[in-house]
């Protein structure tokens, strides 16, 4: 007896949930499928494609070589296997994008209809996001009464599954494709050094998880602000994709000694759910203002400025230095996602919507739940919000969270013999101490694209314009 098991947005072998069952049916015929019909605009973007070439190669390695891969549409694909290969069910876990659900119940329909066993199951969340609900029904709009209320209260996330100690996997078939020919991988290589930071797949996922639990989370609650250390867990990417779950991550960080950087890592867990949630009950959360209020906002279109912005040359370090450790890495610390995203929406009224295109193409970790969810809370007008006049101040928070300037020494060389009291507002700097640093602004580094008072000004002139509308 033969069940297909497709891995999606789970490429791993342990506490992997449809793999488990697929163990129980007998012979296991293993597939991914690229997706290129259904997703749309949701495509994913350049960075995650690098992530999954590498990541489909460390599952392909984990299972034998023997990773079925196909492009095209999903229901077509599984329908011309399971006539190739007997298969009586097909297994996989579930995705909680909006498009995503909708193919997959247009698949188990069809596949129930035509006798063929097909069961999905929990293997990326550690709750369901249509099961966190308020006393009356409606789901939580706001993140610590749906964490502290909803989450703490559930039933506890389920144990991690070990490992299938049996895996019969049937041997490769002869219409897969190869990992290339999925051509996820750029024809100009600039992901060569993208991606030597990581080691991508799930064994390298468990150790940097080992790694963190044994360093970073011991200092983790204030420590996750600092950009130049190593108190993040760096596992989002590894996450997104599944090479390791929440429950693993969950269950090892509550094994240790419960405290207030334990607690805190959870709770970033939680987040993740709340915006999963958010997007099950919002579909149109990444287009949309959920706040309705901000449709009439008027949004400016100076390209030139997005485009400042996306280089890292807005002529603001704290900014110029997040988007450039985005751009050569596919990350960017979290911290500095608030600052980048709080200066394209506040300082450069322009739409939240073009940072968080931005960030889906060029983050290995872009995840639509996250991604969208986490904009809209900058920006104002998602749900539990930061008050539209909440303005980040680039220098001020350089100055708190970056005080030595290693982060923005890192990464913008070019400034890195200013001295730390001007090192995060160079034009303020005094001719000689530019001299001395050997630094031309508008030259070596730019000036800035924007006064940052005269901005927030503007910003809350143009919030002004909302109020009263409903």
């Amino acid at each position: 007896m033969f069940t297909i098991v497709w891995f999606r947005q789970d490429l791993r072998v342990s506490d992997n949930p449809a793999l488990t069952q697929a163990s129980k049916k007998g012979r296991v015929v293993p597939v991914y499928i690229l997706d290129n019909v259904n997703p749309g605009k949701f495509e994913l973007g350049g960075a995650s494609k690098v992530w999954l070439h590498y990541s489909l190669e460390g599952l392909n390695k984990d299972l034998d070589g023997n990773l079925n891969l196909y492009t095209g549409d999903p229901l077509a694909i599984l329908k011309k296997l399971i006539e190739t290969t007997g298969a009586t069910s097909v297994v996989w876990n579930r995705q909680y994008e909006p498009w995503a659900q909708a193919r997959d119940k247009k698949i188990k329909e069809t596949l129930l209809a035509t006798g063929i066993e097909a069961d999905s199951f929990n293997g990326s969340l550690l709750w369901e996001p249509w099961s966190n609900l308020k006393d009356d029904g409606t789901p939580y709009k706001v993140f610590t009464p749906f964490y502290r209320k909803g989450c703490m209260n559930a039933p506890e996330p389920r144990n991690p599954l070990p490992k299938p100690k049996t895996l019969d996997i049937e041997k490769r078939l002869s219409d897969s494709l190869s990992i290339n020919d999925l051509k996820l991988i750029p024809k100009i290589r600039w992901d060569t050094d993208l991606i030597k930071p990581w080691t991508i797949g799930e064994s390298g996922a468990k150790a940097r998880l080992r790694n963190f639990l044994n360093t970073g989370i011991k200092n983790y609650k204030e420590g996750r602000n600092l950009p130049a250390k190593p108190f993040v867990s760096a596992l989002s990417p590894h996450l997104h994709f599944g090479e390791i779950s929440p429950n693993q991550m969950w269950h090892a960080a509550r094994k240790l000694n419960i405290d207030s950087n334990v607690d805190h890592f959870c709770s970033e867990l939680g987040w993740r759910e709340f915006s999963n949630s958010l997007l099950h009950h919002n579909p149109t959360l990444p287009t949309e203002n959920l706040n309705k209020k901000f449709d009439g906002f008027p949004w400016g279109t100076d390209k030139k400025k997005l485009i400042a912005w996306q280089k890292g040359q807005t002529g603001i370090p704290f900014v110029d230095a997040g988007m450039r450790e985005l751009w050569q890495t596919g990350s960017m610390h979290n911290r500095v996602r608030m600052v980048v995203a709080s200066f394209l929406v506040k300082n450069l009224l322009l739409d939240w919507r073009q940072g968080e295109r931005w960030f889906w193409d060029t983050l290995f970790d872009a995840d639509l739940a996250n991604n969208s969810a986490s904009w809209q809370w900058v920006a104002g007008c998602g749900a539990d919000a930061a008050p539209y006049f909440r303005i980040f101040n680039p220098v001020t928070q350089g100055q708190k969270f970056d005080p030595e300037g290693e982060y923005v020494r890192k990464y913008i060389p070019e400034i890195a013999n200013l001295p730390n009291k001007f090192l995060f507002n160079p034009w303020d700097a005094p001719a000689e101490i530019l001299d001395k640093a050997q630094l031309k602004l508008g030259d070596t580094y730019p000036t800035p694209i924007v006064s940052l008072s005269t901005s927030r000004m503007s910003a809350l002139r143009a919030f002004e314009t909302l109020q009263g509308k409903n």
